[in-house]
């Protein structure tokens, strides 16, 4: 049975997708940047984007059932390879234990405000 994760971010029904989807021992996470939903606001550093990004996914494995220990893959967007150091440390205090297979890529995002963009997959442990 399928189930649909919302944060009730007005991007969702705009460009028509779920926050996270689950399938299953599956939950397949969107990329998430680092918006705040309760406030619909952007901090300005990517470290405090990273941390929202984190809090979301977070939030909505919970919501479908999942724990972070669950996440077997994560993709990374950064759009400046100099936001690589100040990220890893967060990204570590989250995945450091858990290590997923994870991809990090320098790109351009959506909106100018956007300086990281987290998507992950999580399977439930048996």
């Amino acid at each position: 049975m399928r189930k649909l994760i919302s944060t009730g971010s007005p991007f969702e029904k705009t460009a028509g997708y779920s926050r996270a989807v689950v399938q299953g021992d599956w939950c397949f996470v969107s990329g998430t940047t680092g918006y705040d939903y309760t406030t619909m606001t952007m901090p300005e550093s990517v470290e405090a984007q990273t941390r929202n990004c984190l809090a979301t996914i977070a939030k909505a494995l919970t919501d479908g059932g999942f724990e972070m220990a669950d996440v077997v893959r994560a993709h990374y967007y950064i759009t400046d390879q100099a936001y690589v150091d100040a990220v890893f440390p967060i990204l570590g205090e989250t995945f450091g234990d858990i290590r997923p297979a994870a991809t990090m890529i320098v790109c351009q995002l959506n909106k100018p405000e956007m300086k990281i963009e987290i998507e992950v997959t999580a399977l439930k442990r048996t």
